[in-house]
């Protein structure tokens, strides 16, 4: 990529991830073109869809959380792994405030941009639930998809309002609700 197209790239990711983060996944790509000072054009040149853009800022952070996953797995404390990335998740989730119901629905929408990063994303999560089943440390009746599905709800109770005070003791009720094992 020539430098000037690579630093409207970054340019427009920067912007988009303050955006995005202070307005939600449906905030307007106009306005991002013209808060990163380039054009409308330029940025459908780089993301041609509103899900590639979310697919690029998503992706380092789900990267990020697949090797966190990775690390984890060599922790002693299974249970506990499982909570601190499952914690980890659920806050990265919520920083790409509104993508919920995007991220959600590429796990089975092969063509979606964001398929791979998030069946990426699933399978770290589904690895760290295994090794806490094998030991004992979580139910047996959950799988890979239960565990996004709870990532997904608990990431949208930190955006509701009246919720936001009670996220932290609804994050605790549903990992006791995982966990076998104080």
């Amino acid at each position: 990529m020539r430098a000037d197209a690579q630093k409207n790239y970054d340019q427009l990711l920067a912007v988009a991830r303050q955006l995005v983060s202070e307005h939600g996944a449906d905030t307007s790509l106009r306005d991002i073109a013209r808060t990163a000072g380039v054009g409308l054009g330029t940025l459908y040149r780089h993301f041609p869809t509103r899900e590639a853009l979310l697919d690029a800022l998503l992706r380092s952070d789900f990267d990020a959380l697949a090797r966190r996953a990775a690390d984890l797995e060599r922790s002693d404390e299974a249970g506990g792994a499982l909570v601190a990335w499952l914690r980890e998740a659920v806050a990265m989730t919520y920083s790409c405030r509104g993508a919920i119901a995007l991220m959600v629905a590429a796990i089975s929408d092969e063509e979606s941009a964001l398929h791979v990063s998030c069946t990426g994303l699933r399978a770290a999560g589904t690895r760290l639930l295994h090794r806490a089943q094998a030991a004992g440390a979580a139910r047996l009746d959950m799988d890979g998809n239960d565990l996004f599905a709870l990532i997904s709800a608990l990431a949208w109770l930190a955006e509701q309002p009246p919720l936001v005070p009670r996220a932290d003791h609804l994050f605790d009720i549903i990992c006791g609700a995982i966990l076998t094992t104080p």
